[in-house]
């Protein structure tokens, strides 16, 4: 059941943060897709598509795919048919540039609300140490998390800022089970899409 027309949410938090899991469930809730630029990758490659291919060359670099490309990319996934009464994006847009470039896709209109995971950087790193050895991912190391944090922190910053001064940042603690942390995001997204409909 939606509480707005349209539901444009964008879900942004700290590797580890749970990001994936409450994607599934806030767009399930609005009936809206759940857009991941990394899932989108994956099946660009996985197709052979030439966005797939050209993708797949700049990964295998060790490079970052360039936001002209990952505008296009999305530009693409957001003019099919499903995303036309909403969506729910994961992982862009990272930079305020492509704030600025979805902002020109949604024909200068800005996202409906974005729910900030937040959750203290001590215990997402114990959370993911304990995923590494688990699930043994020799790769992730303490270091590495400590460094992918900062990245994140770094790039999210003016991002946040950026969110708050339009007014629809929805910031919830993220810490806790999972049925918390939806129950909160569920509370703070009805309240934020309600007062902007009143508008």
């Amino acid at each position: 059941m939606t509480e707005a027309t349209t539901a444009r949410l964008l879900i942004i938090g700290p590797p580890g943060a749970g990001k994936g899991t409450q994607a599934g469930r806030i767009a399930e809730r609005y009936g809206v897709p759940a857009i991941s630029t990394g899932d989108i990758f994956r099946a660009n490659i996985q197709g052979g598509t030439e966005l797939g291919k050209q993708v797949q060359a700049i990964i295998e670099q060790g490079e970052l795919v360039p936001d002209a490309l990952t505008n296009e990319i999305v530009a693409d996934r957001l003019a099919q048919a499903d995303a036309a009464s909403g969506f729910l994006l994961d992982g862009y847009p990272r930079t305020v540039e492509q704030v600025h470039a979805l902002d020109g896709m949604l024909s200068g209109e800005s996202l409906d609300a974005v729910v900030l995971l937040e959750a203290d950087p001590e215990e997402v790193i114990a959370r993911l140490l304990k995923r590494a050895a688990l699930e043994g991912r020799a790769d992730d190391t303490e270091e590495v998390i400590r460094h992918r944090q900062d990245v994140y922190a770094a790039q999210t910053a003016p991002l946040i800022e950026l969110f708050s001064e339009r007014g629809i940042l929805v910031a919830v603690d993220g810490l806790g089970t999972i049925d918390e942390v939806s129950e909160r995001i569920a509370a703070g997204l009805s309240a934020k899409l309600s007062a902007r409909v009143g508008q």
